[in-house]
């Protein structure tokens, strides 16, 4: 409920989370689980990208800065969200919830933007196979990375720095995390210049990225159909991962605007938690097996290294033997 008066509260309030008693333990070990495991996931895709020098070649190098947006996002997510899950007061300061907000935000923006680099990437691959190794040089792909990162990096701030200049009239958010438009909505003030740099973000960084892999993928299939079905075959295995990454995040993130535009006081808070971390869960992990399961060069290297770490203590054990006998 908010105050009457519009002074700035110093911290924010969560009013979703209820108290589960014992059971809040099993929740905590569930989502400690699961951080883990997009932890370990992803590093294990970055870790192979960065040590194989076979892989370093720009489809998989976009899909190593993939990996590591999904450790940047769970990062400022997770442990927020397992303390309070533990905990019996679910209050937030205003730093932290800016910087929480900041980072998801972030992690959003670099989500579409490096898929789009990635969508690029395949179409000049596959539409001009003839001029990839010219146009894809490694400076061309450091400057579509410079972009994809620092424009969500700006464009978010701007709008954060907007946001934290408004005078709210309350301080409980109906949610699990700190979002920049829940925050809004606490405000005292008429908010239209946040509403419209809302909508600039959401033009950039949603539905302009949404078009261009829309038309990429229009191109290569006209392209495929054209072609053999061994072509066919080869561009399927390189785009189909990067189509189910993008479906899967698209919705997740489809889920989350919508949930951010309802009146969530109405709304279940059930049905809260389960749309808001679907994107904060789904992609992160989702990403690493598709990647890690579909591309037989990065499942090759890694099973490659699984075979060599499982033959040097045996070679280890052999060494010793030998040693001894020879001692006697």
């Amino acid at each position: 409920m908010r105050s009457n008066n519009s002074l700035t509260p110093p911290y924010f309030q969560f009013t979703v989370f209820s108290d589960y008693g014992s059971l809040r333990f099993l929740f905590f070990s569930l989502c400690l689980l699961i951080y883990v495991t997009i932890i370990s996931a992803n590093a294990v895709i970055v870790l192979t990208v960065c040590l194989e020098k076979s892989l370093h070649q720009p489809m998989y190098i976009f899909i190593c800065c993939l990996c590591l947006n999904s450790l940047w996002g769970s990062a400022g997510f997770f442990p927020r969200f397992l303390m309070d899950i533990l905990s019996d007061t679910h209050v937030i300061s205003r730093v932290s919830c800016f910087s929480q907000m900041y980072v998801i935000h972030t992690y959003v923006a670099h989500e579409l933007t490096i898929l789009t680099v990635m969508a690029y990437d395949r179409f000049v691959a596959i539409c001009q196979p003839l001029y990839y190794h010219s146009k894809m040089t490694f400076r061309k792909v450091i400057q579509l990375l410079a972009l994809a990162v620092l424009y969500p990096v700006c464009i978010v701030g701007f709008c954060m720095y907007l946001s934290s200049r408004l005078p709210l009239c309350g301080n409980e958010l109906h949610r699990i995390f700190c979002s920049n438009w829940s925050v809004v909505q606490l405000s005292c003030v008429e908010t239209s210049v946040n509403s419209i740099a809302g909508r600039i973000i959401a033009v950039t960084t949603v539905f302009i990225p949404l078009c261009f892999v829309l038309y990429t993928y229009l191109r290569i299939l006209l392209v495929c159909r054209r072609s053999s079905s061994e072509f066919r075959g080869k561009a399927l295995q390189t785009c189909l991962p990067h189509i189910v990454t993008f479906v899967t995040f698209s919705f997740s993130l489809f889920c989350e605007l919508s949930l951010s535009r309802l009146d969530t006081d109405e709304i279940n808070p059930f049905v809260i938690v389960v749309l808001s971390l679907e994107f904060l869960i789904v992609p992160p992990i989702n990403n690493p097996l598709v990647y890690g399961l579909n591309l037989p060069q990065i499942r090759g290297v890694m099973f490659r290294c699984v075979k060599i770490h499982k033959m040097i203590p045996a070679a280890q054990f052999k060494t010793q033997h030998v040693q001894l006998l020879l001692k006697l």
